[in-house]
């Protein structure tokens, strides 16, 4: 009987610790089944972001490519504005200049039977008239002679000679051509000879 009554208590501890093991499990899944709700909160909240994150992406994706395209039509059109304007950059100076090649034509026309002083009259009028429209364009002559101090920003030397005196070494002892500014811009150097 004792042995009967052995079995029947291990059988209830046995019942017991099943009914235990159950009950954790049954607590591990009602966890897990919290926790499985929380994520999908989670996840149902986080829906909305992930929307509103990809439309920003969208929204500035969009922006991106029309500031790209504005600037490739801004550099488009910048750059056949600068073709236009160099092609008629001259387009002014060569209308100012007209008048002198209709000056020279009509001199050429008239000097056949002229005599040299009526020539050089007429070539000197000419000569004046170019240099005045040139100077309205904002051209300038060089202030270079000789017994000045050589300035390689100013002069180029084309030749150097020995000094005719000594205060003439190192300087300018002769112009062989004028040089020019535009503005305040050198567009042509002046060619000197320098002494040594």
């Amino acid at each position: 009987m004792e042995k009967e009554h052995l079995e029947e208590q291990q059988g209830n501890n046995t019942a017991e610790e099943n009914l235990t093991d159950k009950s954790e499990e049954s607590e591990k899944v009602a966890e897990e089944t919290v926790e499985n709700v929380k994520d999908t909160d989670e996840i149902s909240e986080e829906i909305p972001e992930l929307d509103q994150t990809k439309a920003d992406l969208a929204e500035a994706k969009d922006k991106y490519l029309r500031l790209y395209s504005e600037f490739e039509n801004f550099r488009r059109r910048t750059a056949k504005e600068k073709l236009s304007l160099i092609s008629t950059a001259n387009e002014e100076i060569i209308s100012a200049l007209l008048p002198v090649l209709d000056d020279f034509e009509r001199a050429a026309e008239s000097n056949k039977n002229a005599d040299v002083e009526s020539m050089r009259e007429g070539f000197s009028l000419i000569h004046n008239k170019l240099k005045n429209i040139l100077e309205q364009k904002g051209l300038k002559v060089m202030d270079s002679k000789a017994g000045m101090d050589f300035d390689s920003e100013l002069h180029e030397a084309i030749t150097q000679i020995p000094a005719p005196k000594k205060n003439f070494i190192g300087k300018v002892v002769d112009v062989v051509e004028k040089g020019y500014y535009l503005g305040e811009k050198v567009i042509r150097f002046a060619k000197v000879v320098i002494g040594t």
